[in-house]
């Protein structure tokens, strides 16, 4: 059977596009836009018809016609909580997508362009392990404050599929695995596998800081920054979300510039890169308990996981509580092409959101 199948990433200033033949890669390329075109759309959704021209030319540009695809997919946008793994993408999606977003992110458009194009050849369209995957077990939601509930969003599809190669690699079972997966990104999440799922998250803005974010910090010194009169809430967001971590000490988010300057013999630098890889081990650490700390594999994935300083920083911390393998990068378009791949052959079903 042919498996012939178009991948779609939407990014805040990119559209990844992808063409695989079952999990081979044909080709790939990143459609950049600035940010003079993005701001003249009010909403993520105000974009679909400039993203889906440009993937459609992208497409005639490589040969590609949109009815040769067998499937579609596009990653999962911040839909409502859903489970892991494949979902088609069917009318009730897309409208929570562009009315009711848990939140605002570029990849909410992606399922609404992915479900335009296989409505118009006649396939199905899928999301794979989206933003919003909450598997968490009900005791590891709970927070000090009630009404105020831990949130499960994060690197789902990369974190899911560094498990997933991990267990197929060494030829063991996923469910009967308990593995711990450190993205180690602009911002860095981690989660906890066990029994198949992923029951336990630690999120950007509650875990380690990061190359951008702030992570998790004292919540009464955020409660008076917040009360100062000195921001706004837009502005305050922006220095946790994407003016904290690195770039607050050194005016960069590139790890390799931080690395460098350390390499150097920057003090501040070194100091500041190895407490960044001490927050991340014990942040692994701190998730280990919801399974009595039986861990068999952690994983370090993402782009910083390519930096050898920083990998071996965390692993001489934690190596303590089970065996350290790196798999980095991000895999996103890979991961996606290879979850539909096993729902075309099979090997795992696809799952429908509807309504309460």
């Amino acid at each position: 059977m042919a498996e012939k199948i178009l991948v779609i990433n939407p990014g805040s200033t990119s559209t990844k596009i992808a063409v695989y033949d079952g999990n081979d890669e044909v080709w790939v390329e990143s459609i950049n836009h600035s940010l003079e075109e993005i701001k003249v759309f009010p909403t993520v959704f105000d974009q679909l018809d400039m993203r889906k021209d440009l993937i459609l030319k992208c497409m005639e540009k490589h040969g590609d016609a949109l009815d040769t695809f067998q499937a579609i997919v596009s990653r999962g946008g911040c839909m409502p909580p859903v489970s892991s793994g494949a979902y088609e993408v069917n009318d009730y999606m897309v409208d929570c997508l562009h009315y009711r977003p848990v939140d605002q992110h570029a990849s909410n458009v992606g399922a609404a362009i992915a479900l335009i194009f296989a409505r118009e050849i006649g396939v199905k369209a899928y999301t794979y392990d989206a933003l919003t995957v909450d598997e968490m077990l009900p005791i590891n939601t709970i927070t000090g404050l009630k009404g105020i509930r831990r949130p499960a969003r994060g690197h789902n599809l990369n974190t899911r599929a560094a498990a997933l190669k991990l267990c197929k690699d060494k030829e063991i079972s996923y469910p009967d695995t308990n593995i711990i997966v450190a993205h180690l990104g602009g911002g860095i999440t981690i989660n906890l596998h066990s029994g198949g799922k992923m029951i336990d998250m630690i999120m950007d803005e509650e875990g380690p800081f990061s190359p951008e974010r702030a992570g998790g910090m004292p919540v009464y010194s955020i409660v008076n920054m917040a009360y100062s009169g000195m921001y706004t809430k837009e502005e305050l967001m922006k220095q946790l979300q994407r003016k904290g971590g690195m770039v607050s000490y050194f005016g960069t988010s590139d790890m390799r510039e931080v690395e460098a300057m350390a390499e150097e013999g920057n003090q501040e630098a070194r100091m500041m890169f190895a407490a960044m890889a001490l927050a991340v081990a014990k942040n692994i650490a701190k998730i280990a308990p919801s399974v009595n700390g039986k861990i068999d594999y952690i994983i370090l994935t993402g782009g910083l996981a390519y930096s050898k300083m920083f990998t071996d920083l965390v692993k001489e911390r934690i190596s303590f509580l089970g065996t350290v393998e790196l798999i980095p990068g991000e895999n996103e378009m890979k991961s996606l092409a290879q979850g539909v791949v096993r729902v075309m052959r099979g090997e795992e079903q696809a799952k429908v959101l509807m309504p309460d």
